[in-house]
């Protein structure tokens, strides 16, 4: 029995230590987070539109945004660059809806073309440059801004505008689609053979950056954006359980920011050289998208998929 005791102890001290390794990747959290109801009314009492398709926001990622809300929650974070070389996120949902998102901010043509992957999602944003908006109006998306769904949004008070804007996805959706409804492409596995060692990596954009370093303790990658440690406004640091940083074509578009700023235009469609990260190694890729329609497919060397780890999944676009 004497010898017993410190067995016992010894083994919950283990089990207690990989509870916490588990969850310290996790996307949930309880602060900033909630399940959506599954039912078809909103707390005011308004009819959802029922939807089998994901919800994507567009997430402003300038340094007066953050922290930003409910992107722990998403399944996919995609990183792209916007004018001026800043970067903009756009958070996709399909296994759990969280109680609020934001700072919403405006859509941009490349999101036409990275959504035409799914059947028909929500795409909540803030508006777009006007030339733009019949595009958006045409696609086979549903737009919903706070002129289309103006319960569905409000503006925090203790923030600056334009950096304020807020979204209640319950209001939107009248619950989360489900995994069936991501449609990326994604394979997620066993991690394959080979690979580099990679304790940090950075994708660059003109005045903008995303780091990623690896969390062995953790098991999964911290983000840091500009410098920056990301973090939820409940003080959580951001992680990925997968980076992909994919590396694109980008060119000029026809449309432009009130300062003329012409809109960079990020080539999902194509196939182009990807490196995948986890479980703290590299692993170099092919992407391939061959229509708007596809999804888009990761394979190494050998012609073998690569897959992802279990969680989120950040997917940076690099120009190539």
């Amino acid at each position: 029995m004497g010898h017993g005791a410190p067995t016992r102890r010894t083994a919950l001290k283990a089990a207690l230590a990989a509870a916490v390794l588990t969850a310290g990747c996790t996307r949930h959290g309880p602060s900033d987070d909630a399940r959506a109801p599954h039912g078809g009314r909103t707390p005011d009492g308004r009819t959802t539109a029922p939807t089998g398709s994901v919800l994507a926001v567009k997430i402003d990622n300038v340094g007066a945004a953050r922290p930003q809300t409910g992107l722990d929650s998403a399944d996919v974070v995609y990183a792209e660059q916007v004018e001026g070389g800043l970067s903009r996120l756009m958070a996709v949902y399909a296994t759990r809806l969280p109680a609020v998102v934001g700072p919403v901010r405006s859509a941009r043509e490349s999101d036409l073309e990275l959504l035409r992957q799914f059947d028909r999602p929500t795409l909540a944003f803030s508006g777009a440059q006007r030339k733009l908006l019949p595009l958006i109006d045409r696609a086979p998306l549903r737009p919903e801004t706070p002129d289309t769904a103006s319960g569905a949004y409000y503006r925090d008070s203790g923030r600056p505008a334009p950096h304020n804007l807020y979204l209640r996805p319950a209001r939107l959706m009248s619950g989360a689609p489900g995994e069936a409804a991501l449609t990326t492409g994604f394979r997620h596995g066993p991690a394959p053979a080979g690979g580099t060692v990679t304790t940090t990596r950075t994708v660059r954009y003109p005045v903008a950056r995303f780091t990623f370093t690896w969390s062995a303790a953790r098991q999964c990658w911290l983000v840091s954006m500009d410098g920056t440690p990301a973090r939820t406004t409940a003080g959580r640091r951001v992680t990925a359980a997968t980076v992909v940083v994919q590396h694109v074509r980008i060119r000029t578009s026809e449309y432009h920011d009130v300062l003329g700023n012409y809109t960079p235009f990020t080539e999902t469609v194509g196939t182009g050289r990807a490196e995948v990260l986890r479980d703290g190694r590299s692993f170099e890729a092919t992407w391939t998208r061959r229509e708007a329609t596809d999804a888009t497919t990761f394979t190494g060397a050998d012609g073998a998929p690569v897959d992802f780890a279990a969680g989120q999944v950040w997917v940076v676009f690099a120009k190539s």
